[in-house]
């Protein structure tokens, strides 16, 4: 007789979230995975991903050019809007720099921190940008800019101009809180058991940093050089003030916001429930409700 066949199998449907600790043991096991991801798979799926944010904040700014919203109807909208990028990356499968931050992690057990992983991140993160770029150019010759009177095209260059403004340190402060929420809300995708679940668990969090102005650097990468773009070609209105919206200007933007990001993201939800489930924990526990 078939030992399995005596064994009681799984329910076909749960319409259990999965636990903290089962969450943390699928983090843990995809960390490790993707960084045994064959580098032109894990680049082009990092282009998707920086294509996908890029259309949530294509989304995101139809929401925003409407003068009409109040400022907390704006900001809201356009959060669940821009929820659409994270979506995309996560129930279509792609290699977001943000998000992989909080699998970092779970490689302390298996490996060092620098065998594989730094170099994951930094093809992640380029590819973003190499997606995002590609984006933009679309868009801007979609003549999408141009839609609700120019209004689209005025509030990415609003946009711009409050990214480019904040000194470094407001920056990297931004950029800290923003992946705290977007690696919460992927933490809590992770519990869903089908794909209306993974959707509704992002959505608060993801709306949540956009409606209070933090920094993403992914979604920096579509916003700032699309910006740079309608300088570059005069599509700016005469009485607008574009003369920070410089190359140097996108540098001072995105580097702070990406240190910031990896510290929110890998320190403050990777780390923390690292030490939660494997260090204070133990792994007899992980599989424990």
């Amino acid at each position: 007789m078939d030992d399995r066949a005596a064994q009681p199998q799984p329910p076909i449907f749960n319409l259990n979230a999965y636990s903290p600790a089962e969450i943390k043991e699928a983090v843990e096991k995809i960390g490790v995975k993707k960084t045994k991801l064959p580098v032109q798979a894990s680049f082009m799926l990092a282009i998707v991903a920086g294509g996908s944010v890029g259309l949530g904040a294509l989304y995101y700014t139809i929401v925003v050019s409407d003068a009409g919203l109040s400022f907390a109807a704006a900001r809201v909208g356009g959060g669940l809007a821009f929820s659409l990028g994270l979506a995309l990356v996560l129930v279509g499968g792609a290699e977001l720099f943000t998000g992989n931050n909080l699998d970092r992690h779970g490689l302390g057990k298996r490996k060092s921190f620098y065998e594989g992983n730094v170099g994951q991140l930094g093809h992640c993160y380029f590819g973003n940008l190499v997606g995002s770029l590609c984006l933009v150019v679309l868009v801007f010759f979609s003549h999408h800019l141009d839609m609700n009177g120019g209004r689209i095209g005025l509030s990415i260059l609003n946009t711009a101009v409050a990214k480019i403004q904040p000194d470094v340190v407001t920056l990297f402060v931004k950029g800290i809180l923003c992946n705290l929420l977007v690696c919460l809300a992927v933490w809590l995708a992770y519990a869903g058991r089908s794909v209306t679940d993974k959707i509704l668990a992002l959505i608060l969090p993801v709306s949540a940093f956009i409606a209070a102005g933090f920094e993403h650097c992914v979604a920096n990468m579509y916003f700032l050089p699309l910006a740079w773009l309608l300088t570059q070609t005069g599509d700016v209105p005469a009485d607008f003030d574009a003369s920070i919206i410089t190359t140097s200007g996108i540098i001072h933007n995105l580097v702070p916001v990406t240190l910031g990001n990896i510290v929110g993201g890998a320190g403050l939800v990777g780390a923390v429930y690292w030490a939660i489930y494997r260090a204070a924990f133990g792994v007899a526990h992980l599989g424990e409700k």
